[in-house]
């Protein structure tokens, strides 16, 4: 009952932070174009959600905290198949809720966190032998988006390593089937980007838990304990290694594969912590200890980032830069009774969201000293200003 309640407050505290930092943010661009442009699946449960919720920021991201609290519950449930102690599950979920990358996904409008949702959904399913169920997912994977090729790559050649021919069959015809209907990006020369998405990788986990679990991944190998998640992660990983010799991957599209394999890294420290006499379990003790400690710094820092404003010498610099801003823009134009403007494309998209249409009787300029500029718009956070832009009426 104890460990419930902690459970219970794991999953509270996570889904409050994520509904604070809704109302610290905007739109940003890329939310934009998913949600004014080509249809899709997360489009659609987006614009549901705003249907019935309203028009607010709290409907455009309600959908993606809703999936990212249902992937914390599938990992705590998976977690019981690898790990026996309550007390360490809850450890497990504690970790996956501080990953800077899971944060992400449980609040920015992109494909990671659904990837997430997906897979942990199909490892649910196959893990407790819900046959009928993980057949019909997979199927319907085929149709929803390009990310779930290499999940039917992965099982492929799981398949072949547990000599089941229909399952390889099955996840082979499913592979050339997405490949037929979304292609695969593999294009351009050897540009350097092995080294960028390394360093994606380390920021998505942080620096120790990323080279922990490639390490992990690499010793289940060599001890031929490769199981279906084994399959899944390493492929993932291995094919988004190999194409970032080629182009810039989008890291939101193969991290989740390596975020899945969280279980089977606990199981393996877990197991390699037990194995070792007190005295030699200082290492993983300390390991352990500044991991946690990074990955609680990198909240600390998600929750109070608008105070690093006060010292950077560039605004634009600050990570959460592109969602700042435009909800205090639009707000700021609507009090003057400005309803229309024409700026930047991408700025734009941005304040449609906020009610702010493109029209040309005011345009946004940077000019100090234009005679027809009638509004200065001074965008600031903790009493440094970060944004600062001229309203400028158009004569015609």
């Amino acid at each position: 009952m104890k460990y419930k309640i902690i459970f219970l407050l794991i999953l509270g505290l996570d889904a409050l932070n994520l509904i604070f930092q809704t109302s610290q943010i905007s739109i940003s661009y890329r939310e934009s174009l998913i949600l004014y442009g080509d249809i899709s699946l997360l489009q659609i449960i987006i614009k549901s959600s705003m249907y019935i919720f309203g028009h607010n920021d709290f409907s455009l991201r309600l959908p993606m905290i809703f999936i990212h609290l249902s992937s914390v519950i599938l990992l705590f449930s998976i977690s019981k198949h690898y790990i026996k102690e309550f007390g360490n599950r809850l450890w497990l979920v504690f970790i996956f809720v501080l990953l800077p990358g899971v944060l992400s996904s449980a609040l920015v409008v992109d494909e990671a966190g659904l990837i997430i949702f997906g897979l942990l959904l199909f490892i649910w399913l196959y893990l407790n032998n819900l046959k009928k169920l993980y057949y019909l997912l997979l199927v319907s994977f085929v149709f929803l988006d390009n990310s779930y090729i290499y999940l039917f790559l992965a099982l492929s050649m799981y398949g072949i390593h547990n000599k089941n021919r229909n399952f390889f069959i099955f996840n082979m015809i499913a592979f050339f089937i997405s490949i037929l209907l979304f292609g695969v990006d593999a294009h351009g020369s050897p540009k350097g980007h092995f080294l960028d998405s390394l360093a994606l990788y380390a920021a998505i986990f942080s620096p120790i838990v990323f080279v922990y679990m490639v390490f992990v991944l690499y010793r289940r190998h060599l001890d031929n304990k490769r199981d279906v998640v084994w399959f899944i992660s390493t492929t993932g990983f291995i094919v988004s290694v190999i194409l970032s010799f080629r182009q810039n991957i989008q890291i939101e599209h193969f991290a989740p594969y390596l975020i899945v394999a969280l279980p089977i890294a606990a199981q393996s420290f877990i197991s390699s912590y037990r194995v070792r006499l007190k005295e030699f379990r200082k290492t993983y003790r300390m390991m352990f200890q500044v991991s946690l400690a990074l990955l609680l710094l990198n909240t600390i820092v998600v929750i109070f980032n608008k105070e690093l404003y006060k010292v950077l010498d560039r605004p634009k610099i600050h990570f959460v830069y592109k969602f700042h801003i435009a909800k205090e823009l639009a707000q700021s134009l609507k009090d003057d009774g400005i309803s229309c403007i024409n700026t930047n494309y991408k700025m734009q998209n941005r304040l449609y969201f906020y009610g702010v249409t493109k029209c040309d009787k005011y345009k946004l300029s940077k000019i100090k000293n234009n005679p027809n500029n009638i509004k200065n718009v001074t965008i600031s956070y903790r009493n440094r200003p970060i944004y600062n832009i001229y309203v400028t009426k158009i004569n015609k």
